[in-house]
């Protein structure tokens, strides 16, 4: 009897033993798949895709002093400025360059993942593919004048010059005035050549340009002053929807009668829904992915995080990732004679 079982035990031990060579294989060629990243005894990079000072790099660097505290093995996070082209050089860096285990992640424009849609020069990278870790506000943009400017209203926006500076092609200092001058006759003239927001606003206060369009919490943290005091005239708000703590200051799709060019304007100004958005590089796997956003998260209820931005006069009113990327999609699914009305113009 043992004899006749000999030849059935043989082929069923190969058989194991195939197998379990197969697991070990597929396991050795997919480590990420097995178990979650350690970041124990690493740097992980913060890009920030604008020059020191602005809100963005603010923003940047508040959430890289916190961060690392939930990732595993608490890594240091380190703040690289990566100015140039609105943002779009840090997009294209994390995209296209940097390595998908989770040691770098950055910060880019609102506006930046409009810059693929609309063919802008030098946005190279896929927002449909980028790893979103949210955003830890949504904003409201607020285009404002120095006193001493003729334009103190939208109504004077639309029979005088108005000299703003802007940080470059892909943010929305440069593609709302840009839109605004082409679609509703606006007067703004752009002078460009500004790193960050934080250089406009020195440049402002030399009387080198009157004004810019920027995002209201970036604004009233540099110059709180310059809002309580009525140093400068808020022209109009514009965002998903009006915030009720900038005073006087009608609400940009209230002053719009034309259908069309209002519709062309709620694409433009999706990205206020966008916020201040973090990014990590596209096709990391799954299990890098889930930490880096579960870091975010934490981050965003975090104490001591929210006290360090309170502190910096940032709201906090954090979006998750999922959330940002289902709205891109939705951005992405506009009918495409209305996406090349706006990159016309903004172009």
């Amino acid at each position: 009897m043992v004899n006749q079982l000999r030849p059935l035990v043989q082929p069923i031990g190969r058989l194991a033993a195939i197998a379990l060579a197969s697991v070990s294989i597929l396991a050795a060629a997919s480590p990420a798949l097995a178990q979650e990243p350690n970041f124990a005894g690493r740097n992980v990079t913060m890009i920030i895709g604008f020059g020191a000072g602005g809100g963005y790099d603010h923003w940047g660097r508040v959430v890289a002093r916190h961060i690392g505290r939930h990732m595993p093995g608490k890594p240091n996070v380190v703040p690289q400025n990566m100015p140039g082209g609105g943002s779009f050089n840090a997009a294209n860096h994390i995209y296209n360059v940097a390595p998908k285990d989770g040691s770098v992640m950055g910060i880019i424009a609102r506006d930046a993942p409009l810059g693929p849609i609309g063919g802008m020069a030098g946005a190279r990278f896929d927002p449909l593919k980028l790893t979103w870790l949210g955003t830890p506000t949504t904003e409201t943009n607020v285009c404002f004048m120095h006193n001493r400017s003729r334009v103190k209203t939208f109504d004077d926006l639309l029979k005088h010059e108005a000299i703003i500076g802007n940080t470059g092609v892909g943010t929305g200092t440069y593609s709302y005035p840009r839109a605004l001058n082409g679609l509703l006759g606006a007067k703004f003239r752009l002078v460009s050549g500004f790193p960050s927001s934080s250089d406009v606003i020195l440049a402002i206060d030399r009387g080198e340009v009157d004004g810019v369009c920027e995002s209201y919490d970036s604004a009233y943290s540099k110059r709180p002053d310059w809002f309580d005091k009525r140093v400068v005239n808020v022209l109009f708000q514009a965002g998903t929807e009006p915030n009720p703590e900038i005073k006087n200051a009608p609400f940009l799709f209230d002053l719009i009668k034309d259908a069309e060019h209002k519709q062309a304007l709620e694409f433009l100004y999706a990205g206020q829904g966008i916020g201040r958005p973090f990014i990590a590089p596209p096709d990391m796997p799954p299990a890098v992915t889930k930490v880096v956003r579960n870091a975010f998260a934490a981050t965003m209820k975090d104490p001591e995080f929210i006290a360090d931005a309170t502190k910096m006069k940032l709201d906090i009113h954090p979006e998750d990732g999922a959330k940002l990327e289902a709205l891109i999609r939705r951005i992405y699914a506009t009918p495409k004679n209305l996406v090349d009305r706006v990159a016309a113009l903004i172009k």
